[in-house]
């Protein structure tokens, strides 16, 4: 029977959290600048094609915005989803220490 004690968080403790929050709000950065250019270069393709397309012509702008919009998607996967962060690491190393000990 073995008896787990509680300690106070280390200063390597915070320096981790600290760092892994960082990560976080970079990867959600990047999220949101994706997000912005897409919108605004799409949003401008869109009224490009609308002003030139003329009487008989066809929209090509979907052409740009559906592949791009997959990146996206992927990336808003990425961002939210905890799968590729540095805490799933963390939790698979742990989860598979467990495994091994029994």
């Amino acid at each position: 029977m073995s008896f787990e004690t509680k300690t106070e968080p280390t200063h390597r403790d915070a320096d981790t959290t600290i760092a892994r929050a960082r990560e976080r709000a970079e990867m959600l950065q990047g999220l949101y600048i994706h997000l912005v250019i897409f919108l605004v270069i799409n949003g401008g393709l869109l009224g490009l094609n609308a002003l030139t397309r003329g009487d008989e012509g066809g929209w090509w702008f979907q052409w740009t915005l559906l592949p791009w919009g997959i990146g996206v998607l992927v990336h808003i996967v990425v961002a939210i989803a905890p799968v590729f962060s540095s805490d799933w690491v963390d939790r698979r190393t742990e989860r598979i220490a467990v495994k091994r000990r029994r």
